[in-house]
């Protein structure tokens, strides 16, 4: 899994290019959260990403609480299908914003 960060004017992007899963998921809640170090809104940009596990949903779950108790966002965009599934299935549709 490759994470390419952008700064924007008022937000970090994080674009995920592969899989987030049991190996590569802690790389996924370390640029989440070093990305809030820098800035209160972050965006996660997932066309690129097939597959998500349950630890990736866990890095996700840290960074919607990062954001909240900064006063921030976690925003989550172009998610891909199957993707999209794992998050109604978990119920994560709800808790976090995907755009």
């Amino acid at each position: 899994m490759l994470i390419t960060e952008t700064k924007g004017d008022n937000s970090i992007q994080l674009s995920v290019d592969g899989n987030v899963d049991t190996n590569t998921a802690p790389q996924l809640q370390t640029q989440i959260l070093q990305a809030f170090q820098k800035s209160s809104h972050v965006i996660l940009e997932m066309s690129k990403c097939p597959y998500m596990s349950s630890a990736g949903l866990r890095a996700l779950l840290i960074g919607q609480k990062t954001a909240t108790s900064k006063g921030g966002s976690l925003k989550i965009c172009n998610v891909q299908p199957v993707v999209s599934e794992v998050f109604k299935m978990s119920g994560f549709a709800t808790i976090l914003t995907i755009v």
